[in-house]
């Protein structure tokens, strides 16, 4: 579909601002839709610091939740200056080593390049075998404004190195209890990616189901192939965010190249809603759910943190897969230990930021808080490239 418009749309080039117009009633009903089914609100934690049981019934009924308001002002401004420093100090195109300034480019000393281009407004994924070929269908690629850049930031990596604030909100209390409730006390952490929807810019992410492991498992349930958490640094419109199709993570693996088929070869799914946003929402999506978002034709920008967990049991002894399905890593103790460290480092860090607020108790780390202080000499042995460590299944 790339420069086409979509069946019933319109003929001809897909421009950005046709775009933008056909997917106006499409964009009103999910409101409407997001609107009836709630499932929003303040991150309640009952006197125990387990996640609220209403708010866990609405997530596992749903597959997602909002919790608005998590992140106070300060951190949000905290971690959008550090975003914006990783953006200014990006190399110039996905060939080069300086940024904007002629400065060296952050990250060339990185075991993973922290930074992945795309053309403005196209699906880089969908309809290929990337990623485990977990992306089967393009979305509509609309033509951008002639003066766009030929490649735009799409996916920034390696927040808890780059970004000292993003160390910080890895060990957020809430958030950890909330994986803890939804994964179990001895939950482990999976990746984290920052996702860069540029105004009139920013590609899409095709619809698809994160996970790739377990969809054949004999104990395969709706949670098995964990979470992700995403941390909105502005607001995110229904033009930019990200749209989940409620409770199909209680599905089994979804035919969603046939999803789209029996649409008319539309990307506008029936039944989707919007993730709507304010900076300092906290989006909770479990990996299972279909969901996606279109190209950013709209003119707002869109920064989302998004960090995920899993139970420990479905990680250990499973063989890499999606980014880092080359390294035919065996997710042995180890392996789990030295990622799992990360989280103690950043409750750490935090704690030595915000002295005032309760530091959450990691249940694999009790004991060992004193080995994983946040030092100089701790960062460098765990923190650094510490993604290549990550838990993808």
């Amino acid at each position: 579909m790339d420069g086409l418009a979509q069946p019933g749309i319109a003929t001809g080039p897909l421009t950005r601002a046709a775009h933008a117009a056909g997917m106006v009633a499409y964009q009103a009903a999910g409101e409407r839709r997001a609107a009836e089914i709630g499932n929003r609100g303040p991150l309640r934690l009952t006197p125990e610091g387990r996640l609220h049981p209403d708010i866990v019934a609405a997530y596992w009924r749903h597959g997602y939740y909002i919790f608005e308001g998590v992140i106070d002002a300060a951190e949000i401004a905290a971690l959008q200056a550090d975003a914006q420093n990783m953006l200014a100090r990006a190399p110039v195109g996905p060939d080069a080593q300086l940024d904007a300034q002629g400065r060296p480019a952050l990250g060339l000393d990185y075991a993973r390049f922290p930074f992945r281009y795309t053309k403005p407004l196209s699906d880089p994924w969908g309809g290929t075998t990337l990623l485990n070929g977990r992306h089967p269908a393009q979305m509509a690629q609309p033509v951008p404004d002639a003066d766009a850049p030929d490649h735009v930031v799409f996916l920034m990596y390696a927040m808890c190195q780059a970004m000292p604030s993003g160390l910080r909100l890895y060990g957020h209390p809430q958030l950890l209890a909330t994986a803890a409730t939804i994964n179990g006390d001895d939950f482990v952490p999976f990746n984290d990616a920052i996702f860069v929807k540029q105004p009139g810019l920013g590609g899409s992410i095709a619809w698809h189901q994160d996970g790739v492991t377990h969809w054949n498992a004999p104990d395969w349930d709706e949670g098995i192939h964990g979470f992700n958490f995403q941390v909105q640094l502005y607001p995110t419109t229904v033009g930019n965010c990200l749209w989940v199709i409620p409770g199909s993570h209680k599905l089994g693996k979804a035919d969603i190249k046939a999803m789209v088929v029996a649409n008319g070869g539309s990307e506008q799914l029936p039944g989707a809603v919007p993730l709507v946003c304010e900076a300092g929402d906290v989006t909770m999506v479990n990996r299972q759910a279909v969901h996606g978002s279109f190209a950013n034709t709209s003119p707002d920008l869109r920064i989302s943190l998004t960090f995920g967990f899993h139970r420990r049991r479905s990680v250990l002894g499973q063989k890499a897969a999606l980014s880092i399905v080359d390294t035919a890593a065996v997710y042995d103790e180890q392996r789990i230990f030295e990622r799992a460290a990360v989280i103690q480092v950043a409750i750490d860090a935090r704690a030595q930021a915000r002295p005032a607020e309760a530091a959450f108790c990691y249940q694999p780390f009790v004991g060992l808080e004193a080995e994983y202080r946040c030092t100089a000499a701790t960062l460098d042995r765990v923190i650094r490239d510490y993604n290549t460590k990550d838990l993808a299944i």
